[in-house]
């Protein structure tokens, strides 16, 4: 059965972007950039909406050199959309029309490669929601984006209990921790 893990590089304060910011906040240091092109960090499938493949494809297309963006392209990648017309253009990418939940559930089901989001954080919130994520793990950019900041990651959250299984420190500044979540039908203690 395969894992699912869903994925987030944030800003301090719970963004997944902000304006005028390079990506990664511009602190992608050498020592995070050497483990993200590990082969063990390669070896999933990465599952994505509509809006996340627009942008990483149009990105993959205009740096086609970039080590990361190269080593995405090669990797399986499966877009749950249903607005984007097959085939699509990004090599190695299954479009699928079908409810994500359903289709990831057959997925974890039937398969044996991990699988892991990447943004999309309406796709992400649903499948936490349906009790399929295995793994949950963050990023920490040592940034605040409080004025420039958008699309906050855990608005529209349920109550998520985690147990911290992993954590770690690159370049001297960025945490990465990585929780097994256990969605909540409240607050611990609260009557239900």
């Amino acid at each position: 059965m395969a894992g699912l893990m869903v994925d987030f590089i944030i800003s301090l304060d719970g963004y997944a972007a902000a304006d005028g910011w390079p990506g990664l906040w511009g602190l992608g240091g050498p020592e995070y950039l050497a483990w993200l092109g590990t082969e063990a960090e390669k070896r999933h499938t990465s599952l994505m909406g509509a809006t996340t493949y627009r942008l990483m494809s149009r990105f993959a297309e205009e740096m086609p050199d970039d080590p990361g963006f190269a080593g995405l392209t090669a990797m399986p990648k499966v877009v749950f959309s249903s607005t984007l017309e097959a085939p699509l253009s990004w090599g190695n990418t299954e479009l699928v029309r079908e409810d994500a939940v359903r289709a990831v559930r057959d997925m974890k089901r039937r398969g044996t490669d991990p699988l892991r989001t990447l943004g999309s954080l309406t796709l992400c919130r649903s499948l936490l929601t349906a009790g399929l994520v295995d793994r949950f793990r963050v990023v920490v950019f040592p940034v605040i984006t409080g004025a420039t900041g958008r699309e906050r990651i855990f608005d529209e959250y349920p109550d998520v209990a985690l147990d911290l299984v992993e954590s770690r420190t690159f370049d001297g500044r960025l945490q990465l921790l990585e929780y097994v979540p256990t969605v909540l039908d409240g607050p611990p203690g609260a009557d239900t």
